[in-house]
């Protein structure tokens, strides 16, 4: 004998609400890193920053917005727990300074920029979460010139997933990882209210 249906709804309401309650279709995430992962690249590449530069002197940090802000405060800290001393840090947008931005539909969204310091004979060590083109860290130096002219600029990436543009190399990298050019990379972080982890999104 066929089910009867004893709800208080008919059944087309019950079908319809039950679809809505199903999640979205999301991507696959392929786990790279996860938080010890990204925690220890983070103290390695502190450590390897003041080995560089025999120690703090004459060095500041600048998070490119917005994966590169987050982590420039992290390393600031980490460099504070070894050294005991906190070095300056500045926060860089780049959008006015991007090569795109002619061809972008949309207005871009400008954000703040807040270098509050002088740069000059400093070591300005530039921070970002991935480094793929390079064209990203071409138009933050050419911000950088702008606001000051350090002694040297250097380069610390989270991850490094190559398919370079431009000749752009990274002096420090948390992961160096291989990747298609179709391939997302995505870093996630606590202070954008996720789970520390670097992942590869697939449709």
């Amino acid at each position: 004998m066929p089910e009867i249906w004893r709800g208080s709804g008919s059944p087309t309401a019950l079908i319809m609400s039950m679809r809505m309650n199903q999640p979205a279709e999301q991507k696959d995430e392929k786990l790279i890193m996860d938080a010890g992962d990204i925690s220890r690249a983070m103290m390695r590449i502190a450590h390897e920053i003041l080995e560089r530069n025999k120690g703090v002197k004459d060095l500041a940090l600048v998070g490119i917005r917005t994966g590169g802000v987050y982590l420039a405060h992290r390393l600031v800290k980490r460099i504070h727990s070894i050294e005991g001393v906190l070095v300056p840090i500045g926060e860089l947008d780049i959008t006015l300074y991007r090569d795109d931005l002619a061809l972008r539909k949309n207005q871009p969204i400008l954000r703040k920029t807040s270098v509050p310091f002088d740069m000059t004979n400093k070591v300005v060590v530039l921070v970002d979460d991935v480094l793929f083109t390079g064209r990203t860290i071409r138009a933050a130096m050419d911000g950088l010139m702008d606001l000051g002219r350090p002694e040297e600029i250097q380069l610390a990436v989270l991850v490094d997933r190559g398919h370079r543009q431009l000749p752009i190399k990274a002096n420090y990298i948390g992961k160096n990882l291989p990747t298609s050019r179709d391939e997302q990379v995505q870093v996630l972080l606590d202070e954008d209210g996720e789970d520390d982890r670097v992942v590869i999104l697939k449709s």
